[in-house]
């Protein structure tokens, strides 16, 4: 019997893909609804506060831009606790949109983000369409906003606590009044607890919308088997992290085919970098990173730099290259 020859681990070196690029000339830029941007991973609202936190362990202006936590016309103590649980894949909050209002907002966190040269998408948020168009209206002509992003996932107290993402009307409605206070572009986020996601896009972009975040996340539940009580106290939350992401894949894929001209930011369950490029296939020119932000505070710029290292190893020269290209079975 011949001898079996031992390989050392550390001197094998994997077969390169004759398709691959280097690197440096891998171009991340992207356009969404206008922004330019230099690569196309930003954060979620609500997950990323206004991003001063984590400055100070990187550079957040690395990121595509920073979409920050909501902000309503008046001051939000929020929802009581407890208001968030841990789930199978993901997690379960009820925050209840806490944050200081606009006006301290901008006292506060806008020059802060001004002085960084941050890229920011303000989100946005009220109970009724006075409230959003208020809140728009505070914001117009401030340097520093590259876009609003409206939060249509909020009761509408007018109509009885129907959220505003669930009508077509209602949503037109907001985009509406947005759109006439404001010069930068406008996002819709959209809901997927609806029957048909398609018709609620339409209507948001008729309305004036320069595109879509896609999506809110999905309204579910816990409890406890020993007290029998809700886990949450608000009983129901909003469920996010990798369990919804199939869900928004198909919406954002479902919204592309119908409306393959608007810009989508995709945002459901992203942790890696085949999430991001999933969700680019689907047709998202860029996505949002909120729960696994939790887990590794620098899954931003770590996805920014494995994208590049992802596409490079395949040969292609751009992040947009991929925007769009399911390949449907024949």
């Amino acid at each position: 019997m011949s001898e079996v020859r031992r390989i050392d681990a550390s001197e094998y070196t994997p077969p390169t893909d004759p398709r691959a690029v280097a690197e440096a000339g891998v171009d991340l830029a992207v356009d969404l609804a206008g922004m330019k941007l230099p690569n196309p991973i930003l954060t979620a609202s609500g997950c990323f506060a206004a991003g001063a936190e984590m400055d100070r362990f990187y550079d957040v202006t690395e990121l595509g831009a920073i979409v920050v936590k909501s902000v309503t016309l008046e001051p939000r103590q929020g929802l009581p606790t407890p208001r968030m649980a841990e789930t199978p894949s993901g997690m379960l909050n009820a925050i209840g949109l806490q944050n200081p209002g606009i006006d301290a907002w901008l006292t506060k966190d806008l020059p802060w983000l001004q002085s960084k040269g941050a890229r920011v998408v303000v989100s946005i948020a009220g109970r009724s369409v006075d409230d959003f168009r208020a809140v728009a209206r505070k914001l117009r002509g401030k340097g520093g906003i590259a876009a609003i992003e409206v939060n249509l996932s909020c009761p509408n107290v007018e109509e009885r606590g129907m959220v505003f993402a669930c009508s077509p009307t209602d949503s037109a409605e907001v985009i509406t009044a947005v759109r006439r206070e404001t010069d930068v572009p406008v996002l819709g986020k959209l809901t997927s607890d609806v029957t048909d996601i398609v018709s609620i896009a339409r209507a948001v972009v008729d309305a004036g919308a320069n595109g879509l975040t896609l999506i809110n996340t999905l309204l579910g539940m816990a409890i406890d088997p020993d007290t029998g009580k809700p886990e949450i106290y608000n009983t129901y939350a909003g469920l996010s992290g990798p369990a919804i992401r199939p869900v928004a894949l198909r919406n954002v894929h479902q919204v592309h085919t119908a409306l393959p001209d608007v810009p989508i930011l995709g945002c459901g369950g992203i942790r890696t970098v085949t999430d991001v490029v999933q969700f680019l296939r689907a047709g998202a020119s860029a996505v949002s990173v909120g729960t696994a932000t939790f887990v590794d505070p620098f899954v931003g710029q770590r996805l920014i730099k494995e994208l590049r290292s992802w596409l490079a190893e395949r040969g292609l020269g751009s992040a947009r290259e991929l925007i769009g290209t399911v390949e449907p079975w024949s």
